[in-house]
């Protein structure tokens, strides 16, 4: 247990988050996670329900004199986000996330936190462990996956709830309340490649882009990032032309719902091109880091030699990857032009990703099902308009039509309209003005939210979004801000007891 963590305030919430961190629960793998919950439910005596996906559902009844109050759900996510710093040794399946109180804020420096959206499954324990608190008959919804694939809220059964108000608590700003996200889906290439022997008179590089700020591919697509992806492919694409640069290895980035930070690949060099190839390649990164000054100053990007592996790509498939990855488009697409500041569609090229390097392995575990003359390419799409989100597949689908690339499709989800009308809305808005005399900023977001799906499951699902807040989410460094926990408990607390 965290000492620092468990002086903080609200000591229920903190105290219930610290336990958390302590569980692995990678998305696809929240089976210690549910088992928790299960038992706590049972331990407080309330109806406690598991479905088939491991979605954890559990019942608290009204407190005396709130017994006519509406039914109102509860609704976070289990799982979260595993990315780490390279330089590190942590285990995701097994170890527990190490955090730091720091100026404010809880800090995890070199993994990510687990904040998204364990924080807002710690406060719907703290409602439903306390009995002093005021409140109408609520459920506490607690999905699985929804940081690879919704699963959670996909598999919801539509009389799995009794609530028809909803209140999602993965928000990411205090202050804030969501009331509409976009939809989004991926869209994965797959090469098959053939092995060649490494050319003779050869010299191998390994080529290293890091230090990029990352984040969400939603709410940080905006904000002119360097994708180590493109950067890498970048590189890769002239070296090919100008100094017949072969490639042996390739992997940048992650996560499908995180902006990559990192990356690196494995080339051989004809020696008789070395000490061209060298001052190109120090001219390339310097113009590059320039480029990035600004939005990325602690970009590295690095050229060492490396031992002379003893294969490579074959020349028709590598030219076809990095032509297609040089065409697929990355970034904003469009932005709304009915919400100012609102992204209204976009892409996030994602990861390219192959066998070969035994650390890699060990640290990805998606690597190790790829075939072993296969490279992978992950993107996804988002908009907040459902022709719009089609129109960027196709386009993505484009860059990757050649002949041997085999192109797939998951993930597909629905986005939230906003519903001005909303009694919840309502009762949260009044809410927050008696609390803290100023009025909330309603809006819609890019990223996505669990809140799409279970709309189109439960028709006429009352919802809003709220919670403390988080930066650097999707990353290592994500932190929570801590006053803003407090705030967030205890307008969450006043919206239970005044909600009609």
């Amino acid at each position: 247990m965290n000492q620092e963590i468990l002086k903080l305030k609200p000591k229920s919430v903190w105290g219930y988050f610290d336990e958390i961190m302590q569980i692995p629960r990678p998305s696809g793998k929240e089976q210690k996670i549910t088992a928790y919950l299960k038992a706590f439910g049972q331990k407080h005596k309330l109806e406690t329900l598991v479905d088939e996906v491991g979605n954890v559902l559990i019942r608290k009844p009204a407190t005396k004199g709130k017994e006519k109050l509406p039914w109102v759900v509860l609704q976070s996510h289990v799982d979260m986000v595993c990315e780490k710093n390279s330089n590190i040794t942590h285990d995701f399946e097994k170890d527990p996330i190490k955090a730091v109180v720091e100026k404010g804020w809880l800090i995890a420096k070199e993994t990510t936190l687990g904040a998204d959206n364990g924080i807002g499954v710690a406060m719907q324990m703290a409602i439903l462990a306390d009995i002093s608190i005021e409140h109408g008959p609520i459920e506490c919804l607690f999905t699985v996956d929804e940081e690879t694939g919704l699963k959670g809220a996909f598999s919801l059964k539509p009389d799995f709830l009794k609530s028809r108000m909803l209140i999602n608590l993965d928000s990411e700003e205090e202050g804030e309340f969501t009331i509409g996200c976009a939809g989004g889906g991926d869209t994965v290439a797959r090469f098959l490649y053939k092995k060649e022997p490494v050319p003779a008179a050869h010299e191998a590089f390994l080529i290293n882009v890091g230090d990029l700020q990352g984040g969400h591919s939603g709410e940080d697509i905006n904000k002119n990032r360097g994708n180590a992806v493109k950067l890498l492919n970048r590189i890769l694409w002239n070296i090919s032309k100008k100094f017949d640069a072969r490639i042996s290895y390739i992997k940048a980035g992650n996560l499908r719902n995180a902006i990559a930070r990192e990356g690196k690949c494995i080339v051989v060099i004809p020696k008789k091109n070395t000490t061209v190839f060298a001052a190109y390649f120090n001219e390339v990164a310097r113009n590059i880091k320039d480029e990035y000054q600004t939005n990325e100053p602690q970009l590295t990007i690095t050229c060492t030699g490396a031992k002379k592996p003893a294969q490579v790509l074959d020349i028709k498939t590598q030219q076809t990857l990095l032509n297609c990855l040089y065409a697929c488009p990355h970034g904003v697409i469009t932005m709304s032009p009915d919400i100012q500041g609102l992204v209204q569609t976009s892409t996030n090229l994602a990861s390219v990703k192959m066998k070969g390097d035994k650390k890699d392995e060990a640290d990805d575990k998606e690597i190790p099902l790829l075939k072993d003359n296969e490279i992978k390419i992950a993107t996804s799409q988002r908009s907040s308009i459902e022709s719009a989100k089609q129109d960027m597949v196709d386009m993505v689908d484009c860059a990757f039509q050649h002949k041997g690339v085999k192109i797939s499709h998951a993930y597909g989800y629905p986005g939230w309209k906003p519903n001005l009308n909303s009694k919840m809305l309502e009762a949260s808005k009044k809410s927050y003005k008696k609390l803290y005399g100023s009025d909330p900023l309603v809006k819609a977001i890019h990223a996505g939210l669990e809140c799409g799906l279970i709309g189109e499951k439960y028709p006429g699902m009352d919802m809003i979004s709220f919670g403390p807040t988080l930066m650097g989410v999707h990353a290592p460094g994500e932190k929570i801000e801590i006053n803003t926990v407090q705030k967030c408990w205890d307008l969450l607390l006043e919206v239970l007891k005044s909600v009609k």
